[in-house]
């Protein structure tokens, strides 16, 4: 055979040699693998439609384990399972023993895998080791996947790493910059291989709620939920929310440095004595002292930006400027403790932690573990909300049209099962792919009407507010909802009036610099699609940048008002036929910025 026509090999995606049959060659390969002769570091695939034969032993492939199929039988026989059970041998000696190799993305193209022993065949030539491990880490603490929409795992990763929960013990001895942390949490009735083996009952992230699929009087319309008042005040979804100041003293050249400190009377930018109320003698707020929006929480004065200011009497001297740290706009809370500590420059440095309870209230956020998200629609008195005959009132009302939309199937069998599971006082098992559906619904039925439940979790409820039965049984169960960081408290956001931006005087942007509400174009459009030209002129000039110029009739330019003589002037020709208009600032900037590229602008004045 001609070197032309030998297979290719490639190490690293570099040509290495060539061999004559690639095929015997990538077998040999694998089975020196598999016998320890070479790294099992090593991957080999062989591309038929090109001929070629990679070999990969770079760094950062991601790599899978997979029992070894060969002869139609798995390599990992029940002799090695009870040796592995027992302890006698470890994952590392199957490894070696070449019973699991470790292939990657390359190398799995050339792999024909069973997800199960049943599903063997003749041409089998690996194994998975469990079908949950395609899963990531995230994705194998969630519960009853298999039986939800694909679109919803991606929705629930999401919101399990927004919830609220206990996500450090040392959690009084840290200062991040913001954490939440679950008053009440509770460990989830309903978990899985992985949520067990990581010991993820000692970070909980939510609590179990009694749910009922039920509208009430249209509040719970569409993803809107209803809280029972009782449960609320009992501690359901309250957390407490940290935020954390800090601020140091930093130096400067010149020898110059900022001071912690309350600020002199005679600081520039001085906020008023009232404003340093609540700080002690060194300029930092006390423990424990209740703070609200703009309350100063750590005194500081700075150096001038200039060496030396003159004063009105012509004398050099140094004056500092304020700058202390204030808490935000919309937020208040307690002082939870405060640390000072020095930096790695041996400048004091001081952090002010600042604790604030949040309660469930109208607009947060819940969801549970199959991506079924609610927002807080109604908070009902526990005496209107409906009840069952023994007196057990549901902690959340969830629309029942929300789950056969979202196909959300392992929503209803998590409500079944709990429920079953709480009345017997255990937990159980809804790892990805081990549960079958039907078999575990007949099981949970079973076990709820040996405690004299109906068998699909149906009840009879009565209207708390009329006392009447209801028609219709309601479905009932439990299920584990997380509360998650979006609240109301921390999107609030209302201006009347407040600062303006230097350059285009319009309003300024963000909650933190007391903005308000951006009115953008599209609701502009809005706006002109009803034709309320008024409003759009209300919103778009009189709220925002209203500014009154003088523009000449003749030339077009922009003048001035001279008041010595008391007549307007345009300074490009000279006249005093000058028209008095209300424009944009951001138009009048426009101007002048195309004045500054040379480029002359004239504006044509007409009465109405």
């Amino acid at each position: 055979m001609s070197e032309e026509k030998k297979c290719r090999v490639y190490l690293n995606g570099k040509e290495l040699t060539r061999v004559a049959d690639g095929v015997a060659f990538v077998n040999e390969i694998r089975k020196n693998r598999r016998q320890g002769l070479i790294s099992g570091e090593v991957n080999v695939s062989y591309s038929k439609k090109l001929d070629e034969v990679h070999l990969n032993v770079d760094k950062g492939r991601v790599r899978a384990p997979y029992i070894i199929v060969e002869g139609g039988a798995s390599k990992l026989t029940p002799e090695l399972k009870q040796k592995l059970s027992s302890n006698e041998i470890d994952f590392n000696y199957l490894v070696r023993r070449g019973v699991i190799e470790y292939l990657d993305a390359e190398e799995e193209e050339d792999a024909l895998i069973a997800t199960s022993e049943e599903k063997i065949t003749p041409d089998t030539t690996h194994l998975v080791i469990d079908p949950v491990y395609m899963l990531g880490l995230t994705a194998n603490l969630n519960v009853y996947m298999d039986h939800n929409q694909m679109g919803r795992h991606a929705i629930n990763m999401n919101f399990m790493k927004q919830s609220q929960g206990v996500y450090a013990f040392n959690f009084n001895n840290r200062y991040d910059a913001r954490a939440y942390m679950l008053f009440y949490p509770q460990t989830p009735i309903l978990t899985s291989v992985a949520y067990r083996a990581l010991n993820m009952e000692r970070h909980p992230s939510g609590q179990n709620f009694v749910v009922a699929l039920s509208t009430y009087y249209g509040y719970n319309m569409k993803d809107a939920v209803v809280l029972n008042k009782a449960a609320v005040d009992r501690g359901l979804g309250r957390s407490v929310f940290f935020r954390t100041y800090s601020d140091e003293e930093r130096r400067y050249p010149g020898g110059q440095k900022d001071k912690i400190r309350v600020p002199l009377p005679s600081t520039d930018g001085y906020l008023g004595e009232h404003a340093y109320s609540k700080l002690s003698e060194d300029g930092i707020i006390e423990k424990e002292t209740e703070v609200h929006e703009g309350d100063v929480l750590i005194g500081k004065t700075s150096p001038p930006r200039f060496l030396e200011e003159q004063t009105s009497f012509g004398i050099s001297e140094e004056k500092n400027m304020d700058n202390s740290v204030t808490l935000r706009m919309g937020e208040d809370g307690v002082v939870d403790n405060v640390l000072l500590s020095e930096t790695s420059g041996a400048t004091k440095i001081v952090k002010v932690r600042i604790r604030s309870i949040t309660v469930p209230e109208l607009g947060d956020k819940f969801a549970s573990r199959h991506g079924q998200k609610g927002v807080v629609a109604l908070i009902v008195n526990q005496e209107d909300m409906p009840f069952t005959r023994e007196g057990i009132v549901p902690d959340l009302l969830l629309n029942p049209h929300s789950l056969p939309s979202r196909m959300t199937v392992g929503h209803m069998l998590e409500m079944l099962g709990v429920k079953a599971a709480s009345l017997a006082g255990k937990h159980i098992d809804g790892t990805t792919f081990s549960v079958d559906g039907v078999e575990a619904m007949e099981n949970f039925g079973k076990e709820l009407e040996s405690y004299g439940f109906d068998k699909f979790g149906d009840e009879v409820l009565y209207d708390g507010r009329t006392g009447k039965k209801f028609d219709s049984k309601v479905f009932m169960g439990v299920v584990y909802y997380n509360r998650l960081y979006h609240m109301t408290i921390n999107h609030l956001q209302v201006r009347s009036r407040g600062p303006v931006q230097i350059l285009t005087r319009q309003p300024t942007e963000g909650k933190a610099r007391g903005g308000g509400m951006r009115f953008g174009e599209m609701e502009r459009d809005a706006l002109v699609g009803h034709g309320a030209s008024l409003l759009i002129k209300e919103r778009m000039l009189e709220q925002s940048d209203k500014t009154m110029v003088w523009v000449c009739k003749d030339c077009g330019d922009i003048g001035y008002f001279n008041y010595i003589k008391n007549v307007p002037v345009c300074p490009m020709c000279g006249g005093n036929n000058l028209e008095h208009v209300e424009i944009s600032n951001a138009f009048k900037l426009l101007l002048y910025e195309i004045n500054s590229l040379h480029i002359r602008t004239n504006m044509k004045v007409e009465n109405e």
